[in-house]
């Protein structure tokens, strides 16, 4: 029985031995290529789920927010994959002395093809340990066609940083543009934006009325903060109009600054119907003048 066991599984085995290619002064086997497949593949699996829990489970405990926990998260995750590599090969015995020919080539390969990925894989470190941008965020940033695109920091990766817009669409932003353009984060060190909202009235209104009844619209909306307080500025005496600016702080509304502006000019129009205050339109005279003298109508009559 075992030995027609052995006669099954001996060529099984064989083919097993049999040697693919030679790296150095070893040869790659097909079963020491299958070890290297699923140790490789079992490294990355690993190392993504150690990431996930260090991630979501240990750092909340110690009340980390999740930029911070994304970033150590991350790079503890390259660790492990580089250390479990270096385990990896040495563990099958593999000659490494072509590694010096392998890094040449890998060098001649990163400046002619890999240089824009290795840039974004560099910058998306810096980004992790910098944190000049972190999950969470609200940025601006302009995109290709020359528009200010804003949107929430979702996720930092090696290569790119996913931006989410009010409209639900995901803009992926090479990590190198981060670093080397420049990129409004609107959140940085608190979570506390000032709107600035225009208001022009008639000339004929009174300044402190106007200023009394826009800063009653600002206590009445539950997205204006108390601390700091609203303030009203007179901004210039316009063409058509006196001009106001509305200064409101929210913490609610940065990832929705044109609702929070809705509301305002909504309460504004409908404060300043109550109060019979008129908001003016440009004005504009126009003259007629005749393109014939007086001699050339007679002659042509």
């Amino acid at each position: 029985m075992i030995e027609n066991i052995r006669e099954i599984l001996s060529p099984v085995a064989n083919t097993l031995q049999y040697t693919i290619f030679t790296v150095g002064k070893t040869e790659i086997s097909l079963s020491l290529l299958l070890y290297l497949i699923i140790a490789i593949f079992l490294l990355f699996y690993l190392s993504a789920k150690i990431r996930n829990i260090l991630q979501n489970k240990i750092l909340v405990k110690y009340n980390v927010e999740l930029g911070v926990r994304q970033a150590i998260s991350t790079i503890v995750r390259y660790i492990i994959v580089f250390i479990g590599l270096v385990v990896i090969v040495q563990s099958t015995g593999i000659d490494l002395s072509f590694l010096a020919l392998l890094a040449g080539a890998l060098g001649v390969g990163i400046g002619f093809g890999l240089q824009s990925v290795t840039n974004n894989f560099v910058s998306g470190i810096v980004i992790l340990l910098e944190r000049p941008v972190k999950v969470g965020d609200r940025i601006e940033i302009t995109n290709p066609a020359g528009e200010s695109v804003y949107g929430d920091v979702i996720n930092i990766s090696g290569r790119a940083t996913t931006v989410l817009s009010n409209d639900n669409i995901a803009i992926i932003v090479p990590n190198s543009d981060i670093i080397t353009s420049t990129v409004i984060n609107w959140s940085y060190n608190d979570h506390k934006v000032r709107f600035n909202i225009p208001i022009g009235v008639h000339y004929k209104e009174d300044p402190e009325i106007i200023r009394s009844l826009l800063l009653e619209v600002a206590a009445d909306n539950e997205g204006v903060l108390k601390n700091p307080a609203p303030d009203v500025l007179f901004d210039e005496f316009a063409d058509s109009s006196l001009n106001f600016l509305l200064r409101v702080w929210t913490n609610r509304y940065i990832q929705k600054p044109g609702v929070l502006k809705s509301q305002l000019y909504y309460a504004i129009h409908k404060k300043f119907k109550e109060n019979n205050i008129e908001i003016p339109y440009p004005q504009r005279d126009l003259h007629l003048r005749s393109g014939f003298s007086a001699q050339e109508k007679i002659t042509d009559e």
